[in-house]
């Protein structure tokens, strides 16, 4: 993949024989954001060790810088000097299309006397609901405009602290967001999560971000109720961001369905990312794959069968799985994934779109999809990334064993989590073409 592509492109993806070789899973986009975030809110200088480069990195350290955080890039790391309980007051931020970024910024934002957010992606992000969180800053006593609950909005503090609830329902970040400015609030934060909580392992990140950045929380087993002291200090010092899951998935996925040998490495065995249930997954389908320390080999090309899984705590990895479930016998439903209606896309009406579009038969309900297997896959069409980089991950493996090249409109968004994924890809044995952005 070179490093001279258009902002924009289109991907053809060519049908591989096999996959082979060894990788080092890129740096975890979550992770990355969170350290960076917490660097920021310490005083005093912190190295954040082996960064992700995802659009979703960028945009939270353009945001860190615009509110008064010294950035410096040094190799694959990046030195935080950190502004501490004290951002810039009277700063727009812009972060693009990242929504974590956007709200756990939000957050945060009630430490000054006046923050605007807005988006140069209006139809996407500008559309994702943030009126749980913003009403949890209201009541916390936070002065907040919006459009509906969604962007552009202004947030102005100060805030002492106490007990709020946010609901979970739609999504964990709200809850994560008053994780990250509770401890630097005067009384702290005693927070009730309300409703069907999602994600529960993007909690545990962030209760071990802020573990790792000196603050103390504690949190009942079922993550409804958290309280975090106020008058904490974030402690600067140096992390080291682990392997990245999510995006993984689609590399382990890819290495499954398609014969070869594929060794990945830089996955803790015992990390907090939901979407190392991959893993479970795959091998739950019939993929050979083994364990050593933090490096997983992939045998592929293994017959596959269908699975019925709760898809709620690795909804990330959902759409990597879906490719495997189209190659698998039988039909394969991810159940309790609601909250994938509010991403970049709608990926579950969506995919269930494009799949069709491909000949496969796949079905929905409000909160699941399901997606019958084949053994053959025609390919030869163009199909829609829809501006989603899981979506574009997933139409990737599709035509990586499709019969003929598969062309994907809107390739270039795979930057938003994974920029080297089709190089990652190509450096196994997979071939590609990129092509002028179609209209």
């Amino acid at each position: 993949m070179s490093d001279a592509l258009p902002a924009t492109f289109d991907v053809i993806v060519h049908p591989a024989r096999e996959l082979r070789g060894e990788l080092r899973a890129q740096p975890s986009k979550n992770y990355t954001t969170r350290y960076l975030l917490a660097a920021a809110l310490a005083e005093g200088e912190t190295r954040v060790v082996g960064v992700a480069t995802s659009e979703d990195a960028e945009a939270m350290l353009r945001c860190l810088r615009d509110w008064g955080a010294g950035v410096e890039l040094v190799g694959d790391d990046a030195v935080i000097r950190g502004f501490g309980a004290r951002p810039q007051a009277g700063v727009t931020l812009n972060p693009g299309n990242a929504g974590a970024v956007a709200r756990f910024l939000m957050g945060v934002a009630a430490l000054t006397s006046g923050t605007t957010f807005v988006t140069d992606y209006p139809d996407s992000l500008g559309k994702r609901p943030q009126g749980d969180l913003l009403e949890a800053l209201e009541r916390l006593g936070a002065w907040v405009s919006s459009n509906d609950g969604r962007l552009p909005i202004d947030i102005s503090g100060p805030l002492r602290g106490g007990m709020v609830e946010v609901s979970a329902e739609r999504s964990s970040q709200y809850a994560s967001a008053l994780m990250f400015l509770g401890p630097l609030l005067p009384d702290g934060l005693e927070l009730r999560l309300t409703g069907d909580i999602k994600s529960h392992a993007p909690l545990r990140q962030t209760l071990d971000t802020l573990s790792d950045f000196g603050v103390r929380a504690t949190a009942s087993d079922d993550l409804r109720r958290i309280s975090i002291p106020g008058g904490q200090k974030y402690r600067p010092g140096r992390v080291l961001v682990p392997g990245d899951y999510p995006g993984s998935a689609a590399i382990l996925t890819a290495a499954a369905i398609l014969p070869g040998e594929v060794w990945l490495s830089n996955l803790r065995e015992h990390d907090l990312q939901g979407e190392k249930e991959a893993v479970n997954v795959l091998r739950e389908m019939g993929a050979d794959i083994v364990r050593e320390g933090d490096t997983l080999t992939v045998r592929g090309g293994r017959p596959l069968h269908a699975v019925t899984r709760d898809g709620d705590s690795f909804t990330d990895a959902v759409q990597a799985l879906t490719a495997a479930a189209a190659f698998a016998e039988g039909e394969t439903t991810w159940e309790n994934v609601a909250t994938l209606r509010l991403k970049e896309c709608d990926r579950i009406s969506d995919t269930r779109a494009e799949l069709e579009r491909l000949g496969l038969r796949a079905r929905e309900t409000a909160d699941s999809l399901s997606v019958t297997g084949s053994a053959h896959l025609a390919g030869g069409i163009t199909v829609d990334g829809h501006g989603d980089h899981r979506m574009i991950m997933l139409l990737t493996l599709l035509g990586l064993r499709a019969d003929a090249p598969l062309r994907i409109a809107g390739a270039h968004h795979i930057r938003k989590s994974y920029p080297q994924f089709f190089a990652h890809l190509e450096a196994l044995g997979a071939q590609f073409e990129y092509a002028e952005a179609t209209a």
